[in-house]
Parts: structure tokens; C-alpha cells; sequence
């Protein structure tokens, strides 16, 4: 077997924590390799919820192997007991001589510990290598970690000149297919996707991961924001056979609709106003989905609750499919609510990523200012 260099190990490290981000949920995807003389000799992603951690999972795997060795993992070592051991003490009790992780993690529970531990007990420990990589696929657990929020990923289509709909309100389908493809792989990465009452109205979406390249082990939940009543209990949205969905709706909603929501299956929470009266708390409600375990809420509409997450600055990622079309100044834009000034008013993204998707092209932004949360 060839040797490979401690980059290559970290990022074979990513790779195997990539390719499990869909099930392990609420638990961070991450990947271990334990390598001798850059030969690798154990390997490993985290399991789902209750089983191992990717360290645990590559020490069985290098077996005697592990003593002396160096271990690359993606996040930083547990240090307690969870439902599973810590992993920090496995790998002491295997003989690991180094440990290369590529961030910390921001857990209260875990932030620091896991890396004093292994010093102490007189392991070489490296962090930062593969930081960026590892920060921008971790994003949604690291920003959950540091704030208890889910991390808001905002997703829209839209026109050359920035419209989302057409002066008559039609909006299927500014996009080709690879991009709406695309669209369902970001929903099968995300726990939630969340509407408001205006697109749930026109569009009557289904809001499921269907046909992607990696199925979902579980689809992600529903989540209408309705803070008056307005959605009537029929359509896909209220068919939990396809996937559960969760109402939350203010004070303002009359309890005939509660409880026709209630009676189609769906959950519904009563939460805040937003501080200006129109429609839900959205810091609560992202807020409520976090102590739920949703790391990664995707947002797809529309515009006024788009408009209304930017403002209030919770955004941490936007994924932007732009079409070659112009739908003129008459069509909606994306995201409505209160314009700037000036320049120096305007919000800021910083782009992160630009794709060709067929005739569209792709688009990912993150608010630096979100700090882990926006990588």
C-alpha cells in the first residue's frame, strides 16, 4: 500500500464524513483515519444516532494496529458519555501516539476537553489541518453547537434580474432540471425545510427529497409557518405518509384551523409574533427546531420570509439557481421587505462556491458575520 501525506489522510477523513451527513443527524458527520508511516490502517465514519463515532469505528478496524499510530479525525474527540463511550478514551486505551483533528468542537460539553485530555495524558495533538474544508461541511452542527439555533439555509430560483415569479405570479419552472435536482440533494442534507403561508397557498408543495443520488434515511420535516390560519389541512404538505410536518402558528390563528391541522397529523406549536406583528418569531422558530435536533433548516419561500430572515440577520448560507431568463421589473423579487439606503446599508454575502448546472448556474453564499455557523 502507497504512503500518503498527512493532507491527503485528512482529506480522505472528509471524504468519509461526507458520505454519512445524512445519517447521523443530530450528531456531527465526521471521519477518522488512522494511518503508520502515512500507510492507513484503520478507517471510519461516525454511525447513526446510538452507534459509534468514526474514531471508535476506525480503532476496531486497525485492531493492534493503532498503537503508536497517528489518528486524523474532522472534529475534535468526545470527551464524555453520551449514549455511546467517549472517544478520547478509547483511543488512549489503543495506544494513539498523535491526534490531527481538523477543528474544535464548539459543543459546551465537548469544547476543549477532549484535546486537554489527550495532552495530558501525553498524546501529540495537531489542529487545523483541512480547517476550511472541514468547517464548511460541519457548518450546520458547528453553527447549531454555537448557538442552539438551526443553521438557516436559505435556497431560491430565480431570474437573470433577480425574480422569482412573473408579473401573473406563475413560477414553475424558472430553473432546468439539474438545478432542481441539485435543489432536492440540499433538502436530503437538511432536517427541515421550511415555507411560508403565501408559497405553501400558490404552490401546495410536497417539501420532500425525492430522486436523490443518496436516499434519505428518514425525510426531513415539514415546517409551515402560518401565523393567522390562512393554509387549509389538504394537499401533499398535510399527507404525513410522506413526511411528518410541523405548523407554528401565533395567538392570531383561530382554533378551527388548529385543530383541523391537529386532526390531518401534522404537530402544531403556538409561538411568538414577530416583533414587528407580521407572521412568526424567526429567531424562535429556528430556535425551536434547534432544541428539536434540525441542524440545517432550508428555507425555499418566498420572498417576504426571505426578506424578513436577511433583515433580521439569521441567514448563514444562501444557495441561489439563477436562470438565463428576464422576467422584467414587474415580476417578484427575491427577497421583499425594506430596501437600503446606500451601499454601506446593504447586506453582504461572500461568495463561497459557483456552479454550472445544465443552462443555470449555481450560486452559494454565507454570511461571514455568522461566524462557524455561515462557513
Amino acid at each position: 500500500m502507497s504512503t500518503a501525506k498527512a493532507p491527503e489522510l485528512m482529506r480522505r477523513a472528509l471524504v468519509l464524513g461526507d458520505a454519512v451527513r445524512r445519517r447521523t443527524p443530530p450528531n456531527p458527520w465526521v471521519g477518522c483515519v488512522i494511518a503508520r508511516d502515512g500507510v492507513i490502517v484503520g478507517e471510519g465514519a461516525t454511525e447513526p444516532p446510538g452507534g459509534a463515532h468514526a474514531e471508535v469505528v476506525a480503532l476496531a478496524a486497525a485492531g493492534d494496529r493503532a498503537s503508536g499510530a497517528t489518528a486524523y479525525v474532522t472534529l475534535e474527540p468526545c470527551s464524555h458519555q453520551g449514549r455511546t463511550g467517549p472517544c478520547v478514551e478509547a483511543m488512549l486505551a489503543a495506544g494513539i501516539e498523535h491526534v490531527v483533528v481538523a477543528v474544535e468542537d464548539p459543543d459546551p460539553r465537548a469544547r476543549g476537553v477532549g484535546l486537554n485530555r489527550l495532552r495530558d495524558a501525553g498524546v501529540t495533538v495537531d489542529v487545523g489541518l483541512g480547517a476550511d474544508d472541514a468547517s464548511r461541511s460541519l457548518a450546520p452542527y458547528l453553527g447549531h453547537r454555537s448557538t442552539g439555533r438551526a443553521s438557516c439555509l436559505v435556497k431560491t430560483a430565480t431570474s437573470l434580474d433577480g425574480r422569482v415569479a412573473a408579473a401573473d405570479g406563475s413560477s414553475q419552472w424558472i430553473t432546468g432540471n439539474a438545478a432542481r435536482a441539485d435543489a432536492h440533494e440540499l433538502r436530503a442534507d437538511s432536517q427541515a425545510v421550511v415555507v411560508g403561508s403565501g408559497t405553501a397557498l400558490v404552490d401546495r408543495p410536497a417539501l420532500t427529497a425525492r430522486h436523490v443520488v443518496d436516499p434519505v434515511a428518514r425525510q426531513p420535516l415539514r415546517v409551515l409557518l402560518d401565523a393567522r390560519g390562512r393554509v387549509p389541512a389538504d394537499g401533499p404538505l398535510f399527507d404525513t405518509k410522506l413526511a411528518p410536518t410541523l405548523v407554528l402558528a401565533t395567538a392570531a390563528a383561530p382554533a378551527s384551523a388548529l385543530d383541523a391541522w391537529r386532526g390531518a397529523g401534522a404537530k402544531v406549536e403556538i409561538v411568538d409574533a414577530a416583533p414587528d406583528g407580521r407572521g412568526v418569531d424567526l429567531d424562535m422558530m429556528l430556535t425551536l427546531l434547534g432544541r428539536d435536533g434540525v441542524l440545517q433548516a432550508m428555507v425555499e419561500g418566498g420572498p417576504t420570509l426571505h426578506g424578513a430572515l436577511l433583515a433580521a440577520e439569521l441567514v448563514d448560507r444562501v444557495v441561489a439557481y439563477v436562470a438565463g431568463a428576464v422576467l422584467g421589473p414587474e415580476g417578484r423579487a427575491t427577497f421583499a421587505g425594506p430596501c437600503p439606503r446606500t451601499l454601506e446599508d446593504a447586506t453582504r454575502l461572500e461568495l463561497v462556491e459557483a456552479r454550472v448546472l445544465g443552462p443555470d448556474v449555481r450560486l452559494e453564499y454565507r454570511n461571514a458575520r455568522r461566524g462557524s455557523g455561515g462557513l
